[in-house]
Formats: structure tokens, sequence, C-alpha cells
């Protein structure tokens, strides 16, 4: 069955008593924006999980800017709002998935394999007339037991010789002025790691915010070789999930995050860095 699942699907689910929603709203800069948006409004049931505070463990000198949770930390968090392995999850926000990607990539990672992206963001449920609710669910507690999968995931090192490797394909995922290094709006330095190829996340959606089906995504990623290892990266280990989600989507077998993504490779002053087209 496919990740993406659209607001019908989620409505006829929404009350069955192994269905935990999850709230993964986050405006970037503005840290508090997405738990004041649960507090007002919400798909009833759903708890909130906060990027930076749940999703994320505290900010290094190397690691990025969204370093990844301890996975102990967050199979605490998740068993303290009732999720445990047997638990179907589904995930929202409203910025086109970026946010409950994030989350789907950590359950994954983490052994988790009933977890579901609503292919509409909470604005488009509450336009449509569907249910919202202030209320803040009480949860049953129970208990996440994480089963780690490594080989999801990538590191500086690896990296640095995938660079070497042509059986390798690097995906940058941030938008293209970033990537040229035209524009850098977040981080101190500009460019994209040498051999990468630009795959903007949001070339996973259509002009409506929605997902594309799978052929329209087939052909966004045509230049992508199936038999070749994917490391997907971004500026920090977010916005890289989309794409990994779509690829997932279309069968590829072997997508690595590094989750450190640029903002953990610009940390090391000897790493190379090139700008402009590959």
């Amino acid at each position: 069955m496919s990740v993406l699942v659209n607001k019908a699907w989620v409505l006829a689910r929404m009350y069955e008593p192994d269905v935990t929603i999850v709230d993964c709203r986050f405006m970037l800069g503005q840290p508090d924006a997405g738990r004041i948006s649960y507090e007002e409004s919400h798909i009833p049931g759903a708890v909130f999980l906060d990027l930076e505070k749940d999703l994320s463990s505290s900010v290094s000198e190397h690691g990025g800017r969204h370093p990844l949770p301890d996975t102990g930390q967050l199979a605490a968090k998740l068993g303290k709002v009732g999720i445990n392995r047997e638990t179907r999850v589904i995930a929202y926000d409203d910025q086109g998935g970026l946010y409950a990607s994030r989350l789907w990539w950590l359950l994954s990672y983490m052994g988790h394999e009933t977890v579901f992206v609503m292919n509409e963001g909470f604005s488009v449920w509450k336009d449509a007339g569907y249910p919202i609710s202030k209320e803040q669910p009480v949860r049953v507690p129970s208990t996440f037991t994480a089963e780690v999968h490594p080989e999801m995931l990538v590191n500086l090192e690896d990296v640095r010789q995938a660079m070497k490797d042509p059986s390798v394909v690097i995906l940058d995922s941030r938008e293209s002025s970033r990537y040229l290094g035209l524009n850098e709006t977040i981080d101190h330095t500009a460019g994209h790691i040498p051999g990468a190829k630009n795959k903007f996340w949001k070339g996973v959606l259509q002009d409506n915010g929605e997902w594309k089906s799978l052929d329209e995504l087939k052909e966004y990623y045509k230049d992508v070789p199936k038999d070749h290892e994917i490391i997907v990266y971004c500026g920090s280990g977010v916005s890289a999930c989309p794409n990994v989600l779509a690829l997932t989507e279309l069968g590829y077998p072997d997508v690595r995050l590094y989750a450190g993504s640029w903002s953990d490779w610009i940390s090391y002053s000897e790493n190379p860095i090139a700008t402009g087209e590959e």
C-alpha cells in the first residue's frame, strides 16, 4: 500500500483504536508556530510532535541544523503519546508533507512499518469542512521498541567516499538557487556537494500542493537510475525526506539519507564545495 493517503482515507479511519494521528506542522524561523496552530485547531484526536523539540536533537558544532534525535528518547516520546510498533501512524502538516515526511522517515528508520503521510495539508482538510478540534487528546501510554535500520542512513565519511564512486547518485533537495550557490538564505556557505544533482523537494508536488501521481513522479526522477545507490541530502536533513519518500514509493531499492546534510558538510572546512551546474 502507498505511504501517501488522502483526507477521505484518514477520515474513515481516524477513530479506529489502533490509529494515531500526528500533527507535524512547523515553520522555519518561527519555532512556536506549529504548536500554536495545533492548539488553535487540529484533526480530532491528533497529537503534536515538534520538529525541533521532538524530531531533532540539540545542535552542536557538527551534525547539522536538525540532527537526528536520540532513538531511545524519541521512542520514549512515542510511547508517551500511545504509539507502539503495532500502531498505524498518520502524519500530516500544512507544508506539502515536508515535516510529516520527516516523521515517516524517522519511524521507518526505527523499524515501524505502518506509517502514512496525508497527501493534503491541514488547511485543505479544514476548508473541505472535515472535523477539527481544539481539544488535546488523553492518550494511554504504550511502549515503542525501536529496531534501528542503519542502512537507511549515511554519515559524512560515506558521502566523501560516494563522491568518488560513479555507482552512487547524490541528490540535493534544496531549491535551485541554493544548490547553484547563487542565493544562500539559511546556511553560512553557499554551494553544494561536488557531483550532486539537484532535485528540489517541491518537485514531488503538483501546482495545487498535492503530491504528484506515481507516473508524474517517475517522470520527475527519470534521470535517476534505479540500479544505483541514492544518497539524498538538503540543508539540514528535513526537506530531503520527501525525496526519499517519493523514491521509496517508486520502488528504488537503495535510498539513504545524509541526515546532517549541507549544514553538517560545511561545518568541516576541509570539505570541497561546488557551485553552478554539474
